[in-house]
């Protein structure tokens, strides 16, 4: 069974369906893989000129000279010629949606004690205390 990035360019659709540049952003992740695609932003074709925003310069010089290698893979999933140049732009990125961590329990003294009648004469005599 082929990866679905594979099929990309195996597809004959219609233009009228899709554009070069919604092409050129489907065979990104394809090309790079999720993980580096998550670091990057937006992906914009100007003529046969595909242009990716990145974080910062660190990851625009690091990308760089991978540029041969990706536009080898790009050329697998659109075809030769759809793509003929690669560049790595620093961009605003867009903050992704945030996991909302669960608060962690409050740890209490008296969930130590095993004795269940003495954890609560200690719980209680606690809460007095702090009243």
């Amino acid at each position: 069974m082929e990866r679905a990035g594979r099929l990309i360019g195996k597809l004959k659709v219609s233009s009228k369906v899709t554009t070069p540049e919604q092409m050129a952003q489907a065979a990104w992740p394809a090309a790079v893989g999720k993980r580096l695609a998550d670091r990057t932003g937006r992906v914009t074709l100007y003529g046969t000129t595909m242009v990716v925003d990145v974080e910062d310069a660190i990851w625009q010089s690091q990308l760089t000279p991978m540029s041969g290698q990706i536009l080898a893979k790009i050329e697998m999933l659109l075809g030769s010629g759809a793509i003929q140049k690669l560049e790595f732009r620093i961009g605003v990125m867009r903050r992704r949606p945030q996991k909302v961590e669960k608060p962690s329990p409050l740890f209490d003294e008296g969930d130590g004690i095993q004795d269940p009648s003495f954890r609560k004469i200690y719980i209680a005599s606690r809460r007095r205390a702090s009243a």
